[in-house]
């Protein structure tokens, strides 16, 4: 039996769009086909007791690609028996593949976010990922924008080698009626209020500022209109002085940190889904393509998306949800109140948000492509 190791620094307890996506797709092997090489964190070992699957910690939290560690997940791909290794994210431990071909992997593959469009811009790093191209067999995108900026840091050889894997959802997880009323008595929201919602880390990337900066608005637009921000990171603090300083307090709720079994039902107590990523740095941190946008629409709410990197492929604009300019708070507040007034555009966009990823975002299709890309034989 094929058996794949997948050597990673995001999974979980992290949180993270990576960490989800990675986990996501090892959930989709049989126990048997896959082990996990990934660093230590808090709270890993009774998170690993819960898994079907092997995984092997390394002592630093963080892995970086040195002779120590290479050492140590080449031992692993033995002393499991794997005979292929699929990288989180590409960089840097993609430049692993060499020795771990050597050792017998017959595929390697890494999966690239926009994290890469970070190395693929940078000097003197953007070699590192110019190698990694060259020594994996399939180098992953997640969305057009990704590519192409990956594309250019890349050998002609590394770009014929580029092949798409997007992240994806579980509809059977987010539905309509998962469980939105329960979430909103049990926050103390109005059954009836017109609630925006927003879930993921909170990172000054991600745009909630701007849906802060717009909610007086939006309010005296749509009376009783609530925002519900789900997740939890290092802008919290940030965002918690922006709703106060704007007398929000009553209007706006934090939920703190929500493990991620428990998100769908988060989602599915919002009318439309918000969140209006931006590039920051110069370019170096776009959005790439986030499960958020994803999970939304599968719970059938419209969503609106900031014009930014791949995040813009998460919705067909105008039809399932709406790409906003992410610096302008007029756009974003007038988008919010078309939606939370016009059911009846809110409805059929989240009906076709819906249909749309049962079509082609599923996960189970998704692990279905990883797995090709890996040699396992297709069923």
């Amino acid at each position: 039996m094929p058996r794949t190791l997948v050597v990673t620094n995001d999974f979980p307890t992290r949180k993270g769009g990576i960490e989800a996506f990675v986990a996501a797709l090892c959930e989709r092997f049989d126990p048997d086909e896959v082990v996990v090489y990934t660093a230590s964190m808090p709270g890993d070992r009774e998170y690993d007791a819960t898994l079907p699957y092997p995984v092997v910690r390394d002592r630093r939290s963080m892995l970086v690609p040195t002779p120590r560690v290479q050492g140590s997940v080449v031992a692993a791909f033995r002393e499991h028996g794997c005979d292929r290794v699929l990288f989180g994210a590409s960089a840097p431990l993609g430049l692993l593949a060499k020795p771990l071909k050597a050792a017998g992997a017959q595929r390697a593959v890494a999966i690239t976010h926009s994290h890469e469009v970070w190395w693929s811009k940078v000097p003197g790093v953007r070699q590192v990922l110019r190698e990694i191209g060259e020594r994996v067999d399939t180098l992953t995108y997640i969305s057009g924008f990704t590519r192409d900026a990956v594309a250019r840091a890349l050998t002609p050889a590394g770009r014929a080698k580029q092949q798409r894997l997007t992240p994806g959802v579980d509809s059977t997880r987010f539905y309509p009626g998962v469980g939105g009323a329960q979430v909103r008595e049990r926050l103390g929201i109005r059954a009836d209020a017109p609630v925006a919602v927003s879930s993921g880390r909170m990172v000054e990337r991600k745009g909630q500022d701007k849906v802060i900066e717009a909610w007086p608005a939006v309010r005296a637009a749509v009376p009783g209109a609530h925002l519900l921000i789900v997740g939890d990171g290092p802008y919290r603090p940030t965002l918690e002085k922006l709703v106060a300083a704007r007398g929000l307090g009553d209007a706006v709720t934090f939920t703190g940190a929500v493990p991620w079994a428990d998100v769908p039902p988060y989602v599915d107590a919002g009318d439309v889904f918000v969140m209006p990523s931006r590039t920051r740095l110069r370019g170096l941190e776009p959005e790439g393509l986030p499960l958020v946008f994803l999970e939304a629409a599968s719970c059938a709410l419209p969503v609106i998306v900031g014009r930014s990197g791949g995040a813009p492929d998460a919705v067909e604009d105008g039809v399932t949800g709406v790409v906003v300019d992410p610096t302008s708070v007029t756009e974003i507040r007038d988008r919010l109140v078309q939606l939370l007034t016009d059911h009846e555009l809110a409805a059929r966009m989240g009906a076709a948000g819906r249909e749309r990823a049962l079509a082609g975002w599923q996960w189970d299709t998704i692990a279905a492509t990883c797995r090709g890309y890996l040699g396992y034989p297709q069923s």
